[in-house]
């Protein structure tokens, strides 16, 4: 079988900039200059909208009542809601114990922690159990060891937990104090234990700093030890003792066993001298307190990734004087802003607390990484500073939430959004290139694919743009070129597929690397630059190179092109899941994978018993739904014509696999992602397609829903009757006018409007239509179109003879109106006749003069033409043009390959 190869062409292609800027672009980290900004708005490109819609909309709010009773005319404005308080249906315990099976990918729990931290702050201070657990606390085990200052939210490895404090009594430290869950708790900002032996812990974090009170029981000494030597992994450290403080550093990393190393800075200042104090190997500090006036010992802390220093200039800045409540309340009301950018009414108070949880878990990572002077360190070891007004972040867990937690992060805030993409730009500035998956100020490797350039692409999509967004296209085109960036990148380029008896995961790495490509193409057609968006739209059909014609799996490939043996259950090849889920791994191209798979009826017939199992695990015949590479899936039937199917496995997925208990995740939330899943579906839409803002469908399961974007858009949904039972749409009227599409176009999202549905209990046919389906982008015309294809003299591209031989020449010659001269231009992009055999590139030739034939469509890259501006037939595999031989117009002279020279001999005229 022949193999779409990426064309031949420069890495040293440049982003083609506007001539002048257009508006002036935020400064880029000093490793290197900022190019000038380009205008919001690209043209669209692969496959036209169908529609648009537009609305301004004015200011005005409600607070939410419990309930809706009926449907409003379509033409009624619908009041915004409020929510009041959305910070108290949240519950931090969500996902510390285990709520699924482990199937040996981080375990079946959310791994997420339940401490102090603000809106994606720096600071996230909590408790660790002696049974740790990723996120530092399993809550079926009821011994603390200690309160570190750092954590990551739901990864699969474990990292941070830095610096320990641990309050005890007497003057012997205990390994870990036992408590009772009954006193206990948390909520956004804030967290508080009672041990048995009476140590009452109180904890709260702004983004940068913390404040604890350790209140100790009355006639014990009471003692306390801070630990730089110690983390989640292994760590060493050094600190110094003042009267009244702790000082130091603890150097920190191992991510998975990568090596990655990090020094975190902090200072600690007490409201009282210690009563002793005493230092074991330099980093143990042991402090004890005089408590017969006040049994309270308040500890403020700042931490910084520069200095101790900055440590404190972060405390100072960010605390002053403010006394706990003071800062339990600023931080209380941050949360309450950023939760209350999503106000929901009429739930039932479990779907609200779940929905809450799933968007408080979102808005964590990644986290604050610059000081609050804007120094940070790079990821080239110096330090850099960010301008005014602006943070670095950090801690990209790139393989996940690229999926869809980035987009959410920008639909909410895309200011904050904007400093997450552009902390991408000089994380590649400073490190070379951009990893798959980074902690702190270094590059781990760990996962596989190009994530960090579809994250920048989802972010510019959904509204981030105050950022050098042209070194984003620089640094992720510049990527595609990059072994470091891109292991297995050689064969990739020139084979089309990374080979898996090379490269563990090579199928899984094709997809994601097809999946990164389409992103960025996106963006360069965002920014003007057709040339990259042309190249890598064009490889973005790379995953047609994985499926296997006679049994339609994408599966995996071997270096010499063979097909080993496969079971669509085995992993081989793939990474945390396997043939019958990776199968289904084409979001840029939804409706070209359903037609290469035989069809919408035969689609649907097999993705219905996949769904008969919502988490079957990474070796199943079903879905795994606990994790990242399934969550795609159920918004597939949009595009299958059976919309309602994806209504009801989005709403069984969101109402089985989450839920508002410890154990309400069935696998790691992976720093947001799974969590975005929840909140996306509970809204009823999904941001599919990567690099694009285009929504799918499905229902809301809120009657109202306010949200609102914080740039001044706000959307607004009303679904009477939405409950957990009712997941099916009879009607949804968009800014007042009905539709029957279940997606909403990229102007919905940028402008904001009205959506107003219609629900049931019982499955319908609203938007089932072919012509409904959302947007899927292959690299020919949305609808194919048919004609002659003419060149020099006006004469016609034809089939010798109207033969359906295999190898048949194509030549030019007079145009006669004959169905052998009536060639179809494919949505996959190949030319076709006679409805399946197509202009091919003899023997998948890629040398001048390769004659061209006419082969049965098979989907390589030999069949695969681009029609260019200057009226060239371009074929990516070789880097060739369509010629006619020595612009010879004799009929029957055969078509050939030749050097691109913008010649006559390279100009057709095409359909449409």
């Amino acid at each position: 079988m022949r193999i779409l190869r990426r064309p031949k062409i420069s890495r040293h292609l440049r982003p083609q900039r506007p001539p002048r800027p257009l508006r002036p672009a935020r400064p880029a980290s000093p490793a290197r200059p900022s190019g000038p900004s380009a205008q919001r708005g690209p043209a669209r490109t692969a496959r036209r909208l169908r529609r648009r819609g537009t609305i301004a909309l004015a200011a005005c709010t409600l607070v939410a009542a419990t309930g809706m009773q009926s449907a409003p005319s379509a033409t009624a404005q619908q009041p915004y809601i409020t929510v009041n308080d959305p910070a108290q249906y949240v519950n931090p315990f969500v996902g510390t114990a285990q709520g699924g099976v482990d199937y040996g990918n981080g375990g079946g729990a959310g791994n997420t922690f339940p401490g102090a931290v603000a809106p994606l702050g720096m600071m996230q201070w909590s408790p660790d159990t002696v049974t740790y657990q990723n996120g530092g606390y399993d809550y079926n085990d009821q011994r603390i060891q200690g309160f570190s200052l750092t954590h990551i939210s739901g990864a699969g490895c474990g990292d941070y937990g830095n610096v320990p404090f641990m309050p005890f009594l007497g003057s012997s430290p205990a390994a870990y104090a036992t408590f009772s869950h009954s006193n206990e708790s948390a909520s956004p900002g804030t967290y508080s234990v009672t041990f048995d032996n009476g140590i009452r812990t109180d904890l709260a974090a702004t983004q940068r700093s913390g404040i604890a009170q350790f209140t100790y029981p009355a006639g014990q000494l009471a003692s306390l030890t801070v630990n730089a030597g110690k983390a989640a992994n292994a760590a060493t450290g050094s600190v110094a003792i003042s009267s009244n403080g702790i000082a130091g550093y603890t150097d920190g990393g191992n991510f998975c066993g990568t090596g990655n190393h990090y020094r975190l800075y902090f200072t600690v200042v007490f409201d009282r001298p210690f009563a002793s104090s005493s230092l074991t190997g330099g980093s143990l500090a042991q402090v004890s307190f005089d408590t017969s006036a006040n049994r309270t010992v308040t500890a403020k802390v700042g931490i910084s990734f520069v200095s101790a220093d900055n440590a404190y200039a972060n405390l100072q800045a960010e605390q002053g004087g403010y006394s706990f409540s003071q800062v339990t309340a600023a931080t209380r009301a941050a949360w309450d802003g950023m939760l209350g950018r999503i106000a929901v009414a009429g739930g039932t108070i479990f779907d609200t607390a779940t929905f809450y949880t799933a968007l408080y878990h979102t808005l964590q990572d990644p986290s604050v990484f610059s000081d609050t002077d804007g120094r940070y360190p790079g990821f080239d070891g110096q330090i850099h500073t960010v301008a005014a007004g602006h943070a670095e972040y950090a801690d990209f867990s790139g393989w996940d939430i690229y999926r869809s937690e980035a987009q959410l992060l920008a639909f909410l805030a895309p200011q904050q959004a904007s400093d997450i993409a552009q902390s991408i730009v000089n994380q590649g500035a400073q490190s070379g290139y951009l990893d798959r998956w980074t902690l702190a100020n270094g590059n781990t490797g760990v996962m596989v694919g190009d994530p960090m350039a579809i994250i920048g692409s989802d972010l510019v999509a959904f509204g981030a743009t105050d950022f050098d967004y042209w070194s984003l296209l620089w640094e992720s085109w510049q990527g595609t070129f990059k072994d470091n960036e891109r292991p297995g990148n050689e064969q990739y380029q020139s084979e089309g597929f990374v080979p898996s008896d090379q490269r563990w995961g090579g199928s899984a790495i094709t997809l994601e690397y097809a999946t990164a490509d389409f992103a960025v193409s996106q963006l360069a057609s965002r920014l003007g630059d057709t040339a990259i968006h042309d190249v890598l739209l064009h490889s973005s059909s790379d995953w047609r190179n994985l499926l296997n014609h006679d049994d339609l799996y994408l599966e995996p490939r071997n270096a010499d092109h063979s097909w080993p043996a496969f079971s669509p259950t085995s992993q081989n090849g793939f990474v945390e899941g396997d043939g019958a889920q990776y199968t289904w791994a084409v979001p840029q191209n939804p409706q070209g994978l359903i037609n290469a798979l035989g069809g919408d009826a035969s689609v649907v017939s097999r993705l219905d018993p996949f769904f008969s199992d919502l988490n079957g695990g990474p070796s199943s015949a079903n879905a795994y739904l606990g994790n990242e590479p399934s969550v795609d899936i159920p918004w597939l039937y949009d595009y299958a014509g059976r919309p309602d199917r994806t209504q009801a496995v989005v709403r069984q997925a969101l109402t089985s696999l989450y839920s508002w208990g410890p154990a309400g995740e069935v696998g790691n939330d992976d720093l947001g992602e799974m969590s975005s899943f929840a909140v996306w579906a509970a809204l009823g839409m999904y941001p599919v397609t990567p690099g694009r803002a285009e929504l799918e469908l499905a229902s809301p399961l809120f009657p109202a829903i306010t949200i609102t974007r914080g740039n001044g858009v706000t959307i607004n949904i009303t679904a009477p009757g939405a409950a957990d039972n009712t997941p099916y749409v009879t009607g949804l009227t968009v800014n007042g006018v009905a539709s029957n599409q279940p997606w909403l176009p990229e102007s919905f999202v940028s402008n904001g409007g009205t959506l107003q549905y219609g629900l049931s209990t019982t499955a319908t046919s609203w938007g089932s239509a072919p012509a409904d389906a959302p947007p899927s982008f292959d690299v020919g015309p949305a609808t194919p179109v048919t004609g002659t294809i003419t060149g020099l003299a006006g004469k016609c591209v034809d089939d010798d003879h109207s033969q359906l031989n295999w190898g048949n020449k194509i030549q030019i010659w007079d145009c006669n109106g004959s169905a052998a001269q009536q060639w179809t231009l494919a949505s996959d992009g190949s030319i076709q006749v006679f409805g399946s055999y197509c202009l091919d590139v003899k023997q998948s030739g890629t040398t001048w003069g390769t004659p061209v034939d006419l082969w049965p469509c098979n989907e390589t890259g030999a069949q695969q033409w681009w029609p260019r501006s200057d009226g060239s037939l371009v074929n990516p595999a070789s880097g060739l043009c369509l010629d006619l031989p020595n612009s010879n117009t004799a009929d029957g002279t055969q078509l050939q390959l030749w050097g691109c020279d913008g010649t006559g001999a390279q100009r057709w005229t095409v359909p449409g």
